[in-house]
């Protein structure tokens, strides 16, 4: 059971994260749009709205669930320090109570500059599903699945060694300083960034992406997937026409 370690939170966090992201984005450009073609520089920055309510929203979420998710792992390093969390409700409550409120937010600050995955993902997405759209009436599972692959896939390759430093000042559980300071601020970034880089090399920036891919991208073309058949099908219930270059 030990790969499935933490997915309850996983799930919760997924949720409540696609929910605010698709719900600001969706928002956003029926606002600003309104009924015009949409382009691929409309999308970016949309795209990184969204990203920023989501993250400022759903941080504490994903710290619990790093957490969570590590809780019980054997680190080799002694200067990480374990936790022992009996679910969702009491982290929140330890984590509170031991590092102060704030602390759900550790890692935002990369995850401001990860606004840029999701972003980069919508507007290949975007981008793709328009060129589709001009050749056929509406995209069909196999279109939406492997154009929500690719998406995602250039995405994470282009913004992986950020997820990485998220990762770790999430856990935030590791003595990185004299000070024990929480850390967040650009400076700190580039000090994991270059830690990284001097222990595993350049491409130690990019160790395990293989596994990330295989989850993200599976994850997010699966994702759109689903996204796609739901819109289709609530149009069609509502009786409404669904605008083919939306």
């Amino acid at each position: 059971l030990a790969p499935y370690r933490g997915w309850f939170p996983v799930i919760s966090s997924l949720c409540c994260s696609n929910f605010v992201y698709f719900y600001t984005f969706n928002s956003l450009k029926a606002l600003w749009v309104k009924g015009q073609h949409s382009t691929t520089g409309k999308d970016l920055v949309l795209g990184v709205v969204a990203g920023v309510v989501n993250v400022l929203l759903t941080t504490p979420l994903w710290v619990v669930n790093t957490r969570l998710k590590l809780q019980g792992a054997k680190f080799r390093n002694e200067d990480i320090v374990p936790t022992n969390y009996k679910g969702i409700i009491d982290a929140f409550h330890q984590i509170i109570r031991d590092e102060g409120v704030l602390a759900l937010w550790n890692g935002t600050f990369p995850s401001l500059l990860l606004v840029f995955n999701p972003a980069i993902q919508f507007m290949f997405y975007e981008g793709f599903k328009r060129k589709l759209l001009k050749k056929q009436q509406q995209l069909t599972s196999l279109d939406a699945f492997v154009i929500g692959a690719i998406a995602k896939a250039v995405a994470t390759t282009l913004t992986y060694p950020l997820q990485t430093v998220q990762s770790i000042l999430r856990f935030g559980r590791h003595r990185l300083n004299p000070e024990n300071r929480t850390l967040g601020s650009l400076r700190n970034v580039l000090y994991l960034l270059q830690q990284r880089v001097r222990r595993f090399g350049l491409m130690g920036l990019y160790k395990g992406l293989e596994a990330k891919l295989l989850q993200t991208v599976l994850t997010a073309a699966l994702m759109f997937l689903v996204y796609e058949k739901l819109t289709a099908a609530t149009f069609t219930v509502m009786g409404l026409k669904h605008s083919r270059r939306q």
